[in-house]
């Protein structure tokens, strides 16, 4: 089992998650995020300052998967988030071995739980 933690683009949030779909994964986390990597942040006009932000808005995706998931995973989010002119931003993933997964509701253990 493991952990497929994905930082993208807001704006790629939709697009990803009918990738996902297509490729049979449909349980996953959502949360809104600020971070920055190495894309540069654009100057904005605060309060008659110019200010650089130095977090941008990003989304995190958690999905825990069976281990044949997880190619299948990685290649619909990089295929969706993924910007044409190959800009940086696009964002990362992250794959993570997960120790143990509990269904709450029938304590279900491992794979099945997932």
């Amino acid at each position: 089992m493991k952990m497929v933690t994905a930082i993208i683009e807001p704006a790629k949030l939709d697009k990803v998650r009918e990738a996902l779909i297509r490729a049979e994964i449909t349980r996953l986390t959502v949360s809104r995020v600020s971070g920055h990597g190495r894309q540069a942040s654009d100057p904005q006009l605060y309060r008659g300052m110019v200010v650089v932000p130095d977090l941008n808005p990003k989304v995190r995706l958690d999905i825990a998967c069976n281990d044949e998931f997880v190619e299948p995973c990685i290649d619909a989010i990089c295929e969706a988030a993924r910007e044409e002119d190959n800009s940086l931003g696009d964002g990362k993933i992250f794959v993570t071995h997960l120790e143990e997964v509990i269904r709450i509701r029938t304590h279900e253990r491992g794979g099945k739980a997932i």
